[in-house]
């Protein structure tokens, strides 16, 4: 008997977490400006205790794939954010893949035709799809809107300050909710844990 629930790309996403790295890996794989700068982002991430709680309630296993490139400084700020989530969910398992040693994920997470980094693939424990997000949140594009398109220049060499970075960090946290919330009232999972 079939089942309703499949995704014909599980193998194709499987392969390609299971050849990820932890994040201390990922990380300690970058040249030594790489790895600096990825530190002085992980000194300005916090979780506020509402999201601690919140993420620390999740009961659904999701397995998360992160196509990055620790050249990209979009990647070098959302990994420690990525980071903080994942510590604060234990059922959030994170896996990290180069985008220039990964060429076949990478021309399937093409955004806008474009290839993109970060791209966050959100799988659930049988590794279905349940989303793909790049390359940024909506309150970096209204920022690098309104420094980039007029006679102001962002230069990207001065990080955002700590409200960008607590509001970019929240819309991480509202994306794993809503993922979580699908996960937590999907019928085929709630048969399978009998809730």
């Amino acid at each position: 008997m079939s089942t309703p629930y499949s995704d014909t790309r599980s193998d194709f996403f499987r392969h390609h977490y299971e050849q990820g790295l932890l994040y201390a890996d990922y990380i300690a794989s970058g040249e030594p400006n790489q790895i600096a700068n990825v530190r002085n982002y992980e000194a300005l991430i916090a979780l506020t205790p509402a999201q601690q709680a919140l993420l620390g309630s999740y009961a659904r296993k999701m397995r998360v794939l992160v196509l990055s490139g620790l050249w990209c400084g979009d990647c070098t700020r959302q990994a420690p954010m990525l980071a903080a989530i994942e510590r604060a969910c234990p059922p959030i398992e994170m896996r990290y893949l180069d985008s220039r040693s990964h060429l076949e994920l990478h021309e399937e997470l093409r955004i806008n035709g474009a290839l993109k980094v970060p791209v966050v693939v959100t799988l659930s424990e049988d590794f279905f799809e349940l989303s793909r997000f790049g390359d940024r949140h909506l309150s970096v594009y209204r920022r690098k809107a309104a420094t980039e398109c007029g006679p102001a220049c962002e230069t990207g060499l001065v990080p955002p300050s700590d409200d960008a970075l607590a509001v970019e960090l929240a819309e991480w946290c509202d994306y794993f909710e809503r993922l979580q919330l699908m996960l937590r009232l999907a019928p085929m999972l709630r048969r399978r844990y009998k809730d």
